[in-house]
């Protein structure tokens, strides 16, 4: 088994539904060609760097697997009869490219959740100096 990584990109005028269904369409045909989902990581709507079928925007969708090398054709054939799929791009990683991939979900998976900032106290009120008003009589 080889381990895979592929990022698509969704055509922008899908609603939040459309876009998980097509991902879990392209996760389902790796799961039953007998590939493992390692990773999947939804990028959002990104601005492409040049117009691709005149759209200016896509959803970006990256899926990390390991399968046999036949799964691939499988997988690029799904995303060329798709037409919510404007551009696909699927490679296998080295050894190398592997193990950051490991290294980089672990400190992912370690990194502290953004918490909310502790309230800021409400500065307490200044003293305020007395004025003696005079008055000339």
């Amino acid at each position: 088994m080889y381990n895979y990584e592929t990022v698509f990109i969704l055509t922008p005028v899908l609603s939040d539904p459309q876009m998980k269904e097509a991902v879990e369409k392209f996760k389902t045909v790796l799961t039953d060609n007998g590939a493992t989902i390692e990773n999947e990581e939804l990028w959002g709507m990104r601005k492409l760097a040049y117009p691709i079928q005149k759209k200016s925007t896509g959803f970006y969708a990256f899926l990390e697997f390991a399968g046999e090398p036949t799964i691939v054709s499988k997988l690029e054939t799904a995303y060329r009869r798709d037409e919510k799929v404007l551009r696909f791009l699927t490679f296998r990683q080295d050894k190398f490219a592997h193990e950051y991939a490991l290294k980089r979900r672990s400190l992912k998976k370690n990194a502290p959740k953004a918490e909310e900032a502790p309230a800021e106290e409400p500065a307490a009120e200044a003293p305020q100096a007395e004025v003696n008003e005079v008055t000339n009589e």
